[in-house]
């Protein structure tokens, strides 16, 4: 059974908008995998954080990158995570990932980068044109 599974990707023009949705399972929806974030990986370069929260404590987190124009967000009630991004920029296009961690100390420790992260999707695909 897949864990999180991610849609909404799509090829959009610059200045375009999209809206990633990750539909979480009740095995982690219902356990201490409070880390919720949102990664990308564009071909050649290595995995990067985008936006995290933290489904325990509340705190949110994003890429200086994506600040202003991409935002977080949850649906308790349908189990998802969402990424809103508007004003996309060709330097955006990746596959994007969503992933589930635990806390370490009593909170989401580097929320941005892929070493607590234990349940990943299978990734959906966006391509920004210029």
């Amino acid at each position: 059974q897949e864990q999180l599974v991610e849609s909404g990707g799509a090829s959009v023009q610059a200045g375009g908008s999209l809206r990633l949705s990750c539909a979480i399972s009740e095995f982690i929806y219902s356990s201490s995998y409070y880390c919720m974030g949102w990664f990308r990986e564009a071909l050649g370069k290595e995995r990067e954080g985008v936006a995290a929260l933290d489904r325990g404590g509340g705190g949110i987190y994003y890429a200086d990158s994506v600040k202003g124009r991409f935002m977080i967000s949850r649906d308790n009630s349908k189990k998802s995570l969402y990424l809103q991004m508007i004003s996309l920029r060709p330097e955006d296009t990746a596959m994007y990932y969503c992933a589930a961690g635990r806390w370490v100390g009593g909170y989401c420790r580097q929320p941005l980068t892929t070493v607590n992260y234990d349940y990943w999707g299978q990734g959906t695909q966006v391509t920004v044109s210029s």
